[in-house]
Parts: structure tokens; C-alpha cells; sequence
């Protein structure tokens, strides 16, 4: 996949506590925003989209909640492409496709199993100063 979360212009940008209702506020607010972006509901990439926004805020809530009381989503979209990212203030920096070789039902190596079969693109940006990290999940649409 050729298009780059950089080159598509921000739709919208989710601020939430790292608390277990930022997972289902981070899928409605999902759902909201590819309608926004004229995407159906029904199209093949918005399910697995929804269950990798909600297995990466489980993982920011379960394991950053406390250096990161805050989790923020970002959603991206452009021409062909929906991306999103989920960002946490923890300065563990998670191989995704390290994951792969993990057990199965593994949350990241779910996530990179799927973004992967979707013929999307994952990886991992740390902030500037180390102390944390954004995971960008690209889908084509």
C-alpha cells in the first residue's frame, strides 16, 4: 500500500481517559468517522478497522494507563485509504510483526495479521523525546 497517513488530510482527532470505556468510545467514534468520510459500514475493511481500534486502546488502557491517563486517536483519510492512529504516553515501543510469531490470539499479533491480509500497512513512531508512541494502522478502502 503506497498512501502514506501523512499525505491524507486529519478528519478527526479522539482525546479519551485510558479507562475501559475508551474502547467503546473509540469504536463509535470510528464508525462515526468513516461514515463522515463517505465509507459504508458495511464495506470489508470497516469491521477488521473497528476490532484493531479496539484491540490497540484495550492494549494503551491495560499496559500505558499509568504514565498515560490520556489515550488519543487520530483518524486519517484519503483517496482509496483510511488510517488511524492510537496513541499512548508508555515508552515501551511494541514490535508488531515481532508479534506474529507470538502465541495465537495474541492482541498485536492479531493486529498485524490483519492489517497485513487487508494488504494495509502498521507501524510504530515514537515520540521525539522516547516517552511514547503512536501505532498507525493504514487500510486500504
Amino acid at each position: 500500500m503506497s498512501v502514506r497517513a501523512e499525505a491524507m488530510p486529519y478528519r478527526h482527532v479522539l482525546d479519551v481517559p485510558a479507562t475501559g470505556s475508551a474502547v467503546r468510545i473509540a469504536r463509535e467514534t470510528t464508525e462515526l468517522v468513516l461514515v463522515e468520510c463517505g465509507v459504508g459500514l458495511r464495506h470489508p475493511s470497516v469491521g477488521p478497522a473497528l476490532l484493531i481500534v479496539a484491540e490497540l486502546v484495550t492494549n494503551a488502557v491495560r499496559h500505558a494507563a499509568v504514565s498515560s491517563p490520556m489515550i488519543t486517536v487520530t483518524y486519517a483519510h484519503g483517496p482509496g485509504a483510511f488510517a488511524f492512529a492510537v496513541h499512548d504516553r508508555h515508552p515501551c515501543q511494541p514490535a508488531l510483526f515481532g508479534a506474529l510469531g507470538t502465541a495465537p490470539g495474541s492482541g498485536l499479533a492479531m493486529v498485524a495479521e490483519m492489517t497485513m491480509e487487508l494488504g494495509g500497512t502498521a507501524v510504530v513512531r515514537a515520540d521525539a523525546d522516547g516517552r511514547g508512541k503512536a501505532i498507525w494502522i493504514t487500510l486500504p478502502l
